[in-house]
């Protein structure tokens, strides 16, 4: 193959001369080192010429003065077909080149476009930034304190063992409260507990429920014999004391039983019997003074919830042992501040002799009472006071029952029955009786500054609350239970909420619901296939009783847990560093209250078997931090029964903090991962039983 030849100056000579040949060699030598002569003898040529070398391969000739034809390289000429195919070529390099500049060029401003339009992205992950950064802080501050910060919690000494910060009866003393005040809530900045609470020596797993129930175990609470045998209130006779264990018999014949007495306030409703409470409206009951829960223990079988609420008592305490009994119930007191549940919340208030004195202080008690029961709703007192046989014997007493009869129609509450030492009131479900009293009877109405819907613990006023809120609506007018537990579009409406959120909210319960107990049945089983006492298991129905949801947001968590039907109940905590949601859930027919975590929960040592928390880590860093983690997660100890649990929802890095603790805490703890979350995990922890020892 031949290629094409293009001669500008000489051309192989079809001589047979050698002398020619030669001759002709000689010739382009000559001009070619001319030309080397002629060319530039600076480096400007490498400079221009090197940056493209990878681009443009050197076509210079080889040193043997011919190219791979066997040809003579041709000097360089700008007129020659050559010259000008060498210039395309060049030039189609160097565009080659542009193009790749403007190229590389336009990519880096498309990719600064791109940024600028995700800055919702980058703000989305702001949140998530901040939490580790917290979280990072966090744990440099705990290391930087050295190891004797990071070595486990001490025990608190033997006396705390039933202690309740907030509640120090000799402090509130020395400050000069009295007539009863001393029992009240008063939480400073010294009450907090930074040791671990250990059972007393003889503690016991509380029975499974039902059977825990009836029985107790008496080492479990602190209560003397002689309480047991010589308290007054009718719910509190109903115990026998028996070698270790307190049973509670609601049918005993010590008194007339419960069932009984329940029966008689249905009929003095106008009702068959305490089955129809529920027909009647009623599903929450606030039960003031509740002895040992017996009353709330005998209608959680129909249905209905009661809440105890008592005053703090060193021994012998109504609300631990209701609690021990697996029953609602929570340290609460009349005496000075308002109760910490939003106005509207319970369909009845019972009082069987709870020690209260409603005639002291200008009624100002009954007010408080008016506040928290809803319209419609029912208000039980049983007292000697009401006994119209001593009103002959002694004229005090039937002065103190006038004024409390007189005071209570002034609230627009019909008395609709008494009988014996009972009496029972009726709440109005008009607005315009208020209006309707003559000028100057009762007390006013509270103006819209007063009538704040959630107190937490302000003093009591002496005034008519509830009566501006958009939740006013009779109880008979509302949805009776269960159905009352799913509100409909317009009721969501009075909360700000949409049937979408409620509904998908229930909805990722169901689910967490069924992947706890999937988690906890075979670690509680295994560990435990039996305990003294107990029949045989059906697990995982009745593993758990006490639940304490300390993030309750709409209780979804109690809804999904009544739902798969497991014998619990929930105590709904609304933090108040949180949107407030608590009228939603009492309204729902669930049970809880206000609460801030950087504070104690009013209640005892070891009253709850779960303990669930999902974003509260989360909630509380995004606040100003009055108290550290370690601090709510010593509180939790306190609350915890021995081999109870910690479910802890929440973003990575806080439950990786989280997790740190939890060894200080003595907890067995495991982190899960979320499939359908991978920004969060899932902390499990069981608290171990920890015995003392005796002396």
């Amino acid at each position: 193959m031949s290629w094409p030849l293009h001669r500008g100056v000489s051309g192989i000579r079809n001589s047979g001369n050698n002398n020619d040949f030669w001759d002709s060699q000689l010739k382009d030598k000559t001009e070619k080192e001319d030309l080397d002569r002629n060319r530039p003898s600076d480096t400007s040529y490498l400079s221009l010429r090197f940056p493209f070398r990878l681009f443009c391969p050197d076509s210079s000739p080889s040193k043997y003065g011919t190219t791979e034809n066997g040809f003579a390289p041709e000097p360089f000429s700008i007129g020659s077909p050559r010259s000008r195919h060498k210039l395309t070529v060049l030039f189609l390099k160097l565009s080659l080149i542009v193009i790749v500049i403007l190229g590389l060029t336009g990519s880096f401003w498309w990719t600064l476009s791109i940024s600028t339009s995700s800055r919702g992205l980058i703000f989305h992950g702001y949140r998530r930034l901040q939490e580790q950064l917290v979280s990072d802080l966090w744990d440099i501050g705990e290391l930087s304190l050295g190891p004797p910060r990071m070595k486990e919690i001490d025990f608190c000494p033997d006396e705390s063992e039933n202690h309740i910060p907030c509640f120090n009866v000799s402090e509130n003393l020395a400050m000069g409260y009295s007539d009863g005040n001393e029992y009240d809530r008063l939480c400073g900045q010294g009450s907090r507990q930074s040791c671990l609470v250990l059972p007393p020596v003889n503690y016991k797993i509380p029975l499974r429920w039902p059977t825990g129930r009836d029985v107790i175990w008496v080492a479990n609470v602190k209560i003397t014999g002689q309480e047991v045998f010589t308290s007054g209130s009718l719910t509190k006779r109903m115990m026998m004391l028996e070698e270790q264990q307190i049973s509670f018999r609601s049918a005993s014949l010590m008194f007339d039983g419960v069932e009984d007495y329940s029966h008689q306030i249905a009929e003095m409703i106008g009702l068959r019997n305490e089955s129809n409470f529920i027909q009647a409206g009623v599903r929450t009951i606030l039960d003031i003074g509740c002895g040992y829960g017996s009353f709330g223990a005998h209608l959680f079988s129909k249905q209905l919830l009661t809440m105890c609420i008592a005053n703090y008592e060193s021994s012998g305490s109504q609300v631990q042992l209701t609690l021990e009994r697996g029953l609602p119930a929570m340290i609460g007191s009349f005496n000075l501040n308002q109760l910490p549940y939003p106005s509207l919340s319970f369909d009845m208030l019972h009082c069987a002799r709870c020690g209260i004195d409603w005639d002291k202080k200008d009624g100002i008690f009954l007010i408080e009472v008016d506040r928290v029961l809803k319209p419609g709703g029912y208000f039980v007192w049983t007292s000697p006071l009401t006994n119209v046989q001593s009103f002959l014997r002694n004229k005090e007493k039937q002065k103190r029952w006038n004024f409390i009869r007189d005071f209570a129609e002034n609230l627009c509450w019909e008395l609709l029955s008494q009988q014996d030492e009972t009496v029972l009131w009726k709440k109005t479900g008009k607005k315009n009786c208020y209006n309707s009293r003559k000028p100057g009877s009762g007390p006013p109405i509270c103006s819209k500054g007063q009538d704040i819907e959630s107190p937490y613990y302000r003093p009591l006023q002496n005034c008519i609350g509830g009566t501006h809120s958009r939740r006013w609506l009779p109880i008979e007018e509302r949805p009776t239970w269960p159905s009352r537990s799913n509100l409909n579009k317009n009721e969501l409406a009075l909360y700000g909420l949409h049937s979408e959120e409620l509904n998908e909210d229930t909805a990722n319960y169901k689910t967490a619901v069924r992947n706890y107990w999937s988690l906890l049945s075979p670690l509680i089983f295994s560990d435990h296939p039996k305990r003294p006492g107990d029949e045989d298991p059906s697990p995982p129905y009745n593993m758990l009783r006490n639940v304490l949801d300390m993030n309750a947001r709409y209780g979804g968590l109690n809804a999904a847990l009544l739902e798969a039907g497991k014998s619990v109940w929930v105590m709904n905590v609304v933090p108040r560093s949180g949107p407030n949601y608590l009228p939603l859930i009492l309204d729902r027919g669930y049970v809880g209250l206000l609460h801030d975590w950087c504070e104690a929960f009013p209640t005892y040592p070891r009253t709850y078997d779960m303990v669930h928390a999902e974003g509260l880590l989360s909630l509380e860093t995004s606040q100003h931090r009055r108290c550290t983690m370690l601090d709510v997660f010593t509180e939790i100890d306190r609350l915890l029964r021995p081999e109870g649990w910690v479910i802890i929802r929440d973003t990575a890095p806080l439950i990786g903090s989280a997790r740190v603790l939890t060894t200080r805490l003595k907890w067995d703890a495991r982190v899960v991962e979320i499939e359908s979350n991978s920004d969060e995990r899932l902390l499990i922890c069981q608290k171990p039983f920890l015995k003392r020892q005796a002396i």
